[in-house]
C-alpha cells in the first residue's frame, strides 16, 4: 500500500484586506502518494500556481495545512527548512532558470554544492540522469549552447540529483515546442514509473496532463473535478479523450478551460 507523502488540508490564500479580498486558494484539500504522477490543472488565475509556491514554502499559506510525510510545513525553520526545499522536494521551472555562466554539468551539481552533498553518491547520480535523459553530449556546454529541450532535461535532472521525494514541475512543457515536450514528458514518466519519483505537474497541456496517473482540476481555488487513469487498461490516449471531454463541459476548448 502506497503511502502519503504530501497533505494538503483545508488551505487558504487570501491576498489583500477584508472587503477586497482575493481568494487564491479557498480551502482546498487533497494527498499525494508515494510514487504518484499528479496532475494540477486550471485557468489562468485559478490558484494552481499560489498552490505550488505554498507547497514550495515560498508563499505563506493564510490557513490550513501542508503536511510531507507527516511533519508540517509550517514548523520548519532553519536547518530543517533548508532540509525540506534541498532533499524534500524538486523543482522544475517552466524557463529552466539555469545559470548562464555555469555548464549543464555544472547547473546540476548546484544543489550538492549548496546542500553540502559532494562526494561519489553525486558523480554516480549524474551519470544515471544524464543517461536516461540523453544529456551526456551536453554535459560540458553553457545553456546559450543548447536547444530549449536540452536546456530543460538539464534543468530536470538538477531537480532529480538529490533524490527528492517530490518533484514540482510549473509548466515546464511550457517553452517548449510539440516535439520537445513530448520528449520531457515521456522521460518525467518513464522516471515516475521506474525510479518511483513523485511528481506534482501544474500545466494547462492536456498533452501533457495524460501523462498523469490522476489530475485534479482548479477554479477559484478548490478543486472542482478529479479524473483517474484507469491502469493499465486504460491507455493515454483513452486518457487524454477523457481529459478533452471534461474541458468542452466546462467551456470547449483549453483557450478558455484549461
Amino acid at each position: 500500500m502506497r503511502q502519503k507523502i504530501l497533505e494538503v488540508e483545508s488551505l487558504k490564500k487570501y491576498y489583500g484586506r477584508k472587503g477586497s479580498q482575493t481568494k487564491a486558494l479557498d480551502g482546498i484539500s487533497f494527498q499525494v502518494l508515494s510514487g504518484e504522477f499528479l496532475g494540477i490543472m486550471g485557468s489562468s488565475g485559478s490558484g494552481k500556481s499560489t498552490l505550488l509556491n505554498c507547497i514550495a514554502t515560498v508563499v505563506q499559506p493564510t490557513q490550513g495545512h501542508i503536511r510531507m510525510e507527516g511533519v508540517e510545513l509550517n514548523s520548519l525553520k532553519g536547518r530543517s527548512l533548508a532540509e525540506y526545499r534541498g532533499r524534500k522536494i524538486g523543482y522544475l521551472f517552466q524557463n529552466f532558470e539555469l545559470l548562464d555562466n555555469l555548464t549543464g554539468r555544472e547547473n546540476i551539481l548546484l544543489p550538492l554544492s549548496i546542500h553540502g552533498a559532494h562526494g561519489k553518491e553525486g558523480v554516480r547520480r549524474l551519470q544515471e540522469l544524464a543517461k536516461y535523459l540523453e544529456i551526456a553530449d551536453v554535459l560540458d556546454k553553457f545553456p546559450s549552447q543548447m536547444s530549449g529541450g536540452q536546456k530543460q532535461r538539464i534543468a530536470a535532472a538538477r531537480s532529480l540529483i538529490l533524490n527528492p521525494r517530490m518533484v514540482l514541475a510549473d509548466e515546464p512543457t511550457g517553452a517548449l515546442d510539440s516535439k520537445n515536450a513530448k520528449a520531457l514528458m515521456e522521460k518525467l514518466a518513464g522516471l515516475n514509473r521506474e525510479q518511483g519519483a513523485a511528481i506534482l505537474l501544474v500545466t494547462h497541456d492536456s498533452n501533457a496532463a495524460s501523462y498523469c496517473s490522476r489530475i485534479l482540476f482548479i477554479q477559484d481555488g478548490i478543486v472542482f473535478h478529479e479524473l483517474r487513469r484507469q491502469l493499465p487498461e486504460e491507455s493515454q490516449q483513452e486518457f487524454y479523450g477523457r481529459i478533452l471531454k471534461v474541458m468542452a463541459q466546462l467551456g470547449g476548448g483549453s483557450a478558455n478551460v484549461l
